[in-house]
């Protein structure tokens, strides 16, 4: 099978957003072919240039929509006018569709005037060699003007400035830059048997034209719904900038939802946002992303000897050896420094902690994210140094903190395996979650988890760990103390966590999804050209796969069978002699 994969700022540059995933899968299913087509982020993305590529990528594509050069196309007059009269409808389209909300979606007719003049805009484009030029014109700001003063426009529209219009219009210009490329011809995206786009939104631009111009299915995954982060973006904007990119965000995600034969929510926080924007309930096939389980195969499978050990400790200090022998628990946090993250309320809880179990040490590992997250650190060292005056043993001793801010790789945390493997308890503490990645590399190497009430969390833990809510410092600290003074309690809650963690997170279980959905979504689409091989013989996935049902209505009969059901049919090419 030959995959068209999409992707936006991703794969396969270096250090792309859900690149390492997409590597997995491309790397998973060596038995198929791969044409990666994709939209770069910025000149920094490019100069980095791209991850090592497997033999079974037979091409890369890119495109930046970051920045665009003219392409030098003048329009005709009648081109001129096919250009208004589409590009007019679908302004039209965003100034009368409802409200964006939670409960409201696009109306069935402004979907429809916003198709078909996406179709119509694309068309243009392959006819005439592109639309940079118009999309940037004075033509372009006049007729998204005309369709805001239009009857009918909601008041968000109407009210529209100058300015406004300048900044919508600059935003459709690079929304729309997909529609120029030169990918839609047969032996780009039309020689595709499927495509793939590994996110919503403008990269799966391309699959729905390749959709519209040659039929070819297209299969939608998304991890985080793309729609919900425009609709949280740009909150300085105007309303009328605000209410018309919603509009625009919105009809797009209803068209890629309608055409696509599969939406892959990555999980089911992601799954109802999707439902809520309009997503066919049919079309809903949930696969988790995979992880590669290796690195932390070692820590996983020691874990009970380890238990096991520390259980016997415990018996030793139980007939006689003093509390300073022992030897002292660890509670772990790992992830990105940033104040989604609600390291405040983790410091607050481990107060308690410290009170109730006074050996318990404090890890949090991990890097701030931007100047926020610098400013965040200093905070919580500064709490930290305040909460947890230097201890000393004596009076001649030097104290320690009981929290330590540390790095991966940095002293004794080389790699996230390694951090894991000194937790007693792995806690989590965020206010935003999406995915909970960092909780499942816990999963995999065996420990017992407290985490917080967010996104995906209780979906990945199942009942193998400790959940409260969000910002609750004290339901937080009884959590990790009642996991801390029951060993037992935390060996099987880890032992149920990696267990679960294999089965439902592993590379193996997502590769294995995606290879059945690829194969079911090509069953189910019609033959759009017949393909042979040098031989003259049907290639593979040329034509949609057949169920043959072993039983006595599959043997051939001596019974007389009608001339029609037995005539040869007329060959798909000609023998030239």
């Amino acid at each position: 099978m030959r995959i068209g994969l999409l992707t936006e700022g991703g794969y396969p540059y270096v250090g792309g957003e859900g690149g390492v995933w997409c590597d997995r899968l491309v790397r998973g299913l060596d038995g198929h072919e791969f044409d990666v087509y994709a939209f770069s982020a910025g000149q920094a993305q490019e100069d980095a240039g791209w991850v090592e590529l497997p033999p079974q990528v037979r091409r890369v594509r890119t495109a930046p929509l970051w920045a665009a050069e003219e392409d030098g196309v003048v329009h005709g007059r009648r081109a001129r006018r096919r250009f208004t009269e589409q590009y007019g409808e679908l302004a039209a389209a965003l100034c009368t569709s409802a409200q964006p909300g939670a409960a409201e979606k696009p109306g069935t007719a402004e979907a429809d005037r916003f198709a078909n003049a996406l179709h119509g805009l694309a068309e243009l484009a392959r006819d005439e060699g592109g639309l940079v030029t118009a999309l940037r014109s004075e033509q372009a700001v006049r007729a998204l003007e005309r369709a805001c003063r239009a009857p009918g426009a909601r008041r968000a529209a109407r009210e529209a400035r100058v300015s406004d219009l300048l900044t919508v219009a600059d935003h459709l210009e690079r929304a729309l830059r997909p529609l120029s490329l030169d990918w839609y011809e047969e032996d780009g995206l039309g020689a595709v048997d499927l495509c793939h786009a590994a996110s919503g939104g403008i990269a799966a631009l391309p699959g729905l034209l390749a959709r519209h111009f040659f039929g070819v299915p297209l299969l939608v995954t998304e991890y985080g719904v793309r729609l919900r982060t425009h609709y949280l973006t740009r909150p300085d904007a105007s309303p009328a900038v605000r209410s018309l990119l919603a509009a625009f965000h919105g009809l797009l995600t209803a068209e890629t939802y309608r055409a696509a034969s599969y939406l892959v929510p990555g999980n089911a926080h992601a799954r109802r946002w999707q439902e809520r924007c309009g997503a066919d309930r049919t079309k809903l096939r949930t696969i988790h992303p995979g992880l590669d389980a290796t690195p932390f195969a070692r820590v996983g499978e020691d874990r009970r000897e380890e238990e096991r050990e520390k259980s016997e400790k415990r018996e030793t200090r139980g007939k006689g050896e003093t509390r300073e022998h022992a030897e002292p628990h660890t509670l772990v946090w790992l992830g990105r420094v940033e104040p989604a993250r609600d390291l405040v309320s983790l410091l607050h809880a481990f107060a308690e902690v410290r009170a109730a179990e006074p050996g318990t040490r404090l890890r949090i590992v991990g890097r701030p994210s931007g100047p926020e997250g610098e400013a965040y650190l200093g905070h919580c060292r500064a709490l930290a140094a305040q909460l947890f005056p230097d201890e000393a043993d004596g009076p001649h001793a030097v104290g320690r903190n009981p929290v330590s801010f540390e790095e991966l790789g940095g002293p004794g945390a080389e790699t996230t395996a390694d951090v894991h493997a000194g937790a007693t308890v792995t806690v989590l503490s965020s206010v935003v979650e999406g995915f909970p990645v960092g909780l499942i590399e816990a999963m995999f190497c065996g420990r017992a988890t407290v985490s917080t009430d967010v996104g995906a969390v209780v979906e990945v833990i199942g009942g193998t760990g400790l959940v409260v809510p969000p910002r609750n410092p004290r339901a937080l600290a009884e959590a990790c103390v009642s996991l801390l003074r029951d060993p037992e309690r935390r060996a099987r809650l880890g032992a149920a966590a990696r267990a679960r963690a294999l089965e439902l997170f592993s590379v193996e279980q997502n590769v294995a999804a995606f290879r059945g959905l690829y194969l079911e979504t090509v069953a189910r689409t019609p033959v759009r050209r017949p393909v042979l091989d040098g031989a003259g013989d049907p290639q593979p996935f040329a034509a949609p796969a057949e169920a043959h049902v072993p039983g006595h209505w599959t043997e051939p009969t001596p019974r007389a069978v009608p001339t029609w059901a037995v005539e040869t049919p007329e060959p798909v090419t000609e023998t030239v002699r």
